[in-house]
């Protein structure tokens, strides 16, 4: 019987983990294939409320919201990923290097870990991309040299603890080489905590770039990003078009969530002991 839960349990997350992923690679694809139809305007359709012919409505330009809001999210994830490896990678390279090259490096990681977090995110992220000169490759940047404290600190933590781990210090007696010790004790421990931070950076890196993009210091106005439809549609709520923002906005917190629940099931397949939790 329990090895019969167990199996429900493994089963069910490896379920949700392909919806994920299904769902967020389809969203991908279909955004850059069907680029062009967020772009179309037709006068003839413009302020439709939501119908069968368009799931989303129409803007005041004509455009097509369900075509607008895909590829905006499309946008965002590919930033999301991009912004993510660069953070993680960082995040990574600094962890292990505070835990391995000695206390002045260690102080020296750590103060930096704390100055950046003792700044408020919003603001260091807006400024990073408008020193960056904003668009796709301010965005990016100000994403990535925030993001990657809380995982270097786990990382860190994380390498301490095997430094002092019985298994560690046998393996350094018995005359292996700080390269094998690494490669063959510490790298598996240090794979999955880095995979499923990697993951979990994704919503926040997606949620603060429309963030910025929405406060105007982000992507262009002439990209139909997620910050940028939410932002054009804010002067038209008055009137009564409510499916200008309800529609990208709930898709945003779809994408999120789905993000978060990719990193949690990740998680429970790479601590097995979670999966009973």
């Amino acid at each position: 019987m329990k090895k019969r839960l167990c199996w429900n349990q493994r089963t069910k997350t490896l379920i949700l983990l392909a919806v994920a992923v299904f769902y967020l690679a389809g969203v991908a694809v279909w955004g850059l294939v069907g680029r062009e139809s967020a772009l179309v305007t037709d006068f003839s359709r413009k302020n439709l409320t939501p119908s069968l012919s368009y799931l989303f409505g129409t803007d005041w330009l004509g455009r097509d919201m369900l075509a607008r809001t895909v590829t905006g999210l499309s946008i965002s994830i590919i930033i999301g990923v991009c912004a993510a490896a660069v953070s993680a990678v960082i995040a990574g390279l600094l962890g292990v290097a505070a835990a391995t090259l000695g206390k002045k490096v260690d102080a020296v990681i750590t103060w930096l870990i704390d100055l950046i977090m003792g700044i408020p995110h919003i603001l260091l992220l807006i400024l990073i991309s408008f020193a960056a000169g904003k668009g796709l490759t301010g965005v990016i940047l100000g994403v990535s040299l925030t993001h990657w404290t809380s995982l270097a600190r786990v990382i860190r933590a994380e390498v301490l603890q095997l430094k002092e781990s019985t298994y560690i210090r046998t393996a350094e007696k018995l005359g292996h080489s700080k390269w094998r010790i690494a490669k063959k004790h510490m790298l598996p421990h240090l794979i999955p905590q880095f995979l499923v931070g990697l993951v979990l950076l994704f919503p926040h890196a997606i949620l603060h770039e429309a963030s910025i993009t929405f406060l105007g210091f982000g992507l262009s106005t002439e990209q139909p990003a997620i910050g940028v439809i939410l932002s054009e549609s804010m002067k038209y709520l008055v009137t009564g078009k409510w499916w200008l923002a309800l529609f990208p906005g709930l898709m945003l917190v779809l994408t999120v969530m789905l993000f978060d629940l990719l990193g949690e099931c990740l998680r429970k397949l790479t601590d097995p002991g979670s999966v009973h939790r």
